[in-house]
Order: structure tokens, then C-alpha cells, then sequence
């Protein structure tokens, strides 16, 4: 029988692409082995909680390491967590996550599929929602899946160990500051307490009042439950492959012994590393305000892409396009020599990574522009126009602020002593210039590097 599958050799090489951690790739290798054989695809799975409405770069690295299962004709699966949303995944986090409604959750859901379906073929991706089963569950299952795995190994946990810690820590200060205050108060009465010995005492005189950061972050039951009905979804699955990012390994291991205690064989599970925000230090996050959002208009996706440092640009290459290592391995050779200017290697990068969310089209228009703005110093193609009616002169410091260029009149004064206004390309370096509204006019105004608005007087 010939097999419709690639050799394995060959879906390996293309699937360890940017991946952090294989989990057991010799695992991994049996079952395309099998695959290869029988002509049976993979049941390749990647659950996602619907937190949030958007996605951002960061969200579809490993999106694209199921698509490229995809590709390689395996059953890719998206799981949208429905119902494990709603008790907040404690990856991460020091606190617990306020929970979520049915209504955002639902919302979220719809956004969500919108934009993975732009990197994956809607047409052949099985989407499933964890409450299909997790709504069903008996308390009688409830309680034996539980049964199924031990408390102390779910403190292992990282992020459950650090609050434990904490907890621990901000007890034993509470119980110090206690201590100190009894002997303090004992000194001023007739029969004091017993001073306490040296090595107490040195313990106890360098404590202060508690801070926030030392309070304990209590940790709730739902919590530890969280873990275990995500691994729910893997038996109800029947995965032979997980996908997730490297702070969910936790997760994905319980998740794989749990099939195991269901009488399934264990799924290998793939890693994807972290993407590193826009300021180069830490994850990608809208939190962080470090973030590209792939429904953001090309324009603004290609001006925040091309801010990166450019070091990181080879990492996005590896974990955001479909370039392979000798590709990219050739791009870096060319830049260290001289041969490619940096810029130029990003800017490929940034058309590259739009033109999937976009459309080529788009990515190179939106090219076009970066070129035409910030290297040739133009203005945009389709600068803003704003009409204004004739009258008596105004302060370039106040027309700034009106037309939202400067937030505040001594920002406008700082950009323009900056000569950073530009009117019809000539940099204005008097703060206290008038604009000449009496007459009709048409012109160019300029306010940083960004922000462009053809005024028409008339």
C-alpha cells in the first residue's frame, strides 16, 4: 500500500521546526511510524481558553505548529475551552483569576475562531468545546478523576509552590512582628517575659511592617481542579499529540498521565517557546502593551513589527514564518556581512508575517508605506485630511493639540523645540508660530515620526 504520508524522517524534520521540547520524540516517531503505515492521520490537538477577544502574535506560534500538522494531512483538533475559561487557568499568575461568564466566554469563543481560521483550514480543522462533556460530568466522575492523581503532585506546581512560599513566609514575619511586640510591650511592666535568647532575637529586630508583595495569595480548590478536567479533555479527544506553550507543560503532562489512568496510550506532547515582546524583554502581551494584534490594520502591524531590536527578528522568522533554519540561517549570514542592511531583513520579515492575516496585497502596500514615511520622510499615502474653515491665525502649539497630534500644549512645545513639526517638510523650531487661517491654504503638518494630516483652509 502507498502511503499518502510524507516519510517520517521528512515530518519530523518539518515539524521540529522552532519547537522548545518533544516529549518523547521517540514517542512522537512511533506513532508517524504507524501513521505512515496505516494511512491513519494523527489526532493533533491544541486547547484554548477564550479569555480574551483578540489574538496577537504571541497566541498563534503555536497555531501555526498545528497547522503545520495540517499540512502534513494529520487531524488538527482546536479545542476552545468553554467551560475550563470560566475557572481561569493559574499558569502564571500569583492570584486567583476572577471568573469569567457563560456570555464572555461565548463572545470570546466567536472572535476567536474568526482569526484562528486564518492560519488554520477551516475546512479541515475539527473544532470542539470542552463542555460537551466537562457540563456532563457527574459528581461521582468528578470525584473519581480526582482519584486519579495526588494533591502533592499538583503542588509541584510552580506557580501553586511560589504562593505556597509566599503564604509561608508572610506567616512566619506575622508571627515575628507578634513576638516582638509582646517583648516590646513586656519591657514596660514589673515582671517583663523572658528576653528571648540571641539568635531569636537577631531574627526578630530587622523585621518591617509586611508589604504587599509579602501578603499570601490564597489558593482555591477550582484551581486544582484545573489541571485535571483539561486532562478530561485529552482522555474525551483521544489525542495522540498536544500542542502548547512551554509555561503550559505542567498542564500537559498531567494531561498525559491522566490518559494513561483512563487506559489510553500517553500523547506525546510538542512546545513551543514564548515570543518576546516588541520591547525585546518579555512575553508578548497585551498587558505588557508589547503586542501585535493580528486584526490590526497592516500599516500599524508593519510599523510595530519593524520597532523590534533586531536581534529578536530571527527568532519571529523561526516561530512566525514558514521560512526553514537554512533559510533563515542564509538571511543572518547576509546581514553580519554587510551584504543585507538589518532594516531590510525586517522589513521582509514584517511583509512575510502580514500577508498571512492580510493578504500579499496588503503586506506590500503596507511596505510601500513604511518605505515612503519613515525612510523616504513622505507622507502616507492615504494621509488624514481635515478641513478648516478661514479665520484668525492660531498657535501651531494649540492646532496640534485640537487635531489629537499632541496631547497636551507643552508636548507640542517639546516636539516643535525637538524640530520634530514639520510643515510641508520644513521642520519648525519656534514654538510660539502662528498658522495663518485668513486665507485659503493647503498643507502638509507633521508631528513625529508617525503622525501625518494634509490641512486644507478654505
Amino acid at each position: 500500500m502507498t502511503s499518502t504520508f510524507k516519510p517520517v524522517a521528512e515530518q519530523l524534520a518539518y515539524l521540529k521546526k522552532g519547537v522548545a521540547e518533544i516529549i518523547r520524540e521517540e514517542e512522537l516517531r512511533a506513532r508517524l511510524e504507524k501513521s505512515f503505515q496505516s494511512g491513519k492521520p494523527l489526532r493533533v490537538y491544541l486547547g484554548v481558553d477564550p479569555t480574551a477577544p483578540d489574538i496577537h502574535l504571541g497566541h498563534t506560534v503555536v497555531l501555526r505548529k498545528l497547522k503545520h500538522f495540517q499540512d502534513l494531512g494529520h487531524t488538527a483538533v482546536f479545542l476552545i475551552g468553554d467551560f475550563s475559561a470560566m475557572i481561569g487557568d493559574p499558569t502564571g499568575v500569583s492570584e486567583t483569576r476572577p471568573p469569567l461568564t457563560r456570555e464572555q466566554v461565548d463572545a470570546n469563543a466567536k472572535t476567536y475562531l474568526e482569526q484562528v481560521f486564518k492560519i488554520l483550514d477551516a475546512q479541515k480543522t475539527e473544532v470542539r468545546y470542552n463542555s460537551e462533556w466537562l457540563d456532563n460530568l457527574s459528581s461521582y466522575e468528578i470525584v473519581r478523576l480526582c482519584g486519579h492523581y495526588q494533591l502533592s503532585r499538583l503542588l509541584e506546581r510552580e506557580d501553586f509552590r511560589k504562593r505556597l512560599e509566599s503564604g509561608q513566609a508572610w506567616e512566619l514575619r506575622r508571627q515575628r512582628r507578634e513576638a516582638l511586640k509582646s517583648y516590646a510591650e513586656g519591657l514596660e511592666v514589673k515582671n517583663p517575659p523572658a528576653i528571648p535568647d540571641l539568635e531569636a532575637r537577631k531574627t526578630l529586630t530587622p523585621i518591617e511592617p509586611a508589604k504587599t508583595t509579602d501578603l499570601a495569595q490564597p489558593i482555591s480548590v477550582h484551581e486544582l481542579l484545573y489541571p485535571l478536567l483539561t486532562a478530561y479533555d485529552a482522555v474525551m479527544l483521544r489525542s495522540d499529540v498536544e500542542l502548547g506553550a512551554t509555561e503550559q507543560k505542567f498542564n500537559l503532562l498531567v494531561h498525559r498521565e491522566i490518559q494513561r489512568e483512563y487506559g489510553l496510550p500517553g500523547q506525546a506532547i510538542l512546545t513551543m517557546p514564548i515570543l518576546v515582546g516588541l520591547d525585546g524583554q518579555r512575553k508578548m502581551s497585551k498587558s505588557f502593551g508589547n503586542y501585535v494584534g493580528i486584526t490590526e490594520p497592516p500599516n500599524e502591524m508593519f510599523g510595530k513589527m519593524m520597532s523590534i531590536p533586531d536581534d529578536l527578528m530571527w527568532s519571529y522568522y523561526e516561530l512566525l514564518t514558514d521560512r526553514t533554519p537554512q533559510e533563515i540561517a542564509s538571511l543572518q549570514k547576509k546581514v553580519s556581512s554587510g551584504k543585507l542592511h538589518p532594516m531590510d531583513a525586517k522589513m521582509r520579515l514584517a511583509q512575510e508575517v502580514i500577508s498571512d492575516f492580510h493578504g500579499q496585497e496588503a503586506a506590500r502596500k503596507a511596505a510601500e508605506n513604511f518605505q515612503r514615511v519613515f525612510r523616504d520622510r513622505q507622507a502616507p499615502a492615504e494621509a488624514p485630511v481635515v478641513k478648516l474653515s478661514k479665520g484668525p491665525a492660531k498657535k501651531l502649539t494649540a492646532l496640534l493639540v485640537d487635531l489629537k497630534l499632541a496631547p497636551s500644549k507643552s508636548e507640542a512645545e517639546r516636539l516643535i523645540k525637538q524640530k520634530a513639526v514639520e510643515i510641508d517638510g520644513v521642520a519648525v523650531d519656534d514654538p510660539h508660530k502662528d498658522i495663518d487661517l485668513s486665507k485659503p491654504a493647503d498643507f502638509l503638518l507633521r508631528a513625529g515620526k508617525k503622525k501625518f494630516v494634509q490641512i486644507i483652509v478654505g
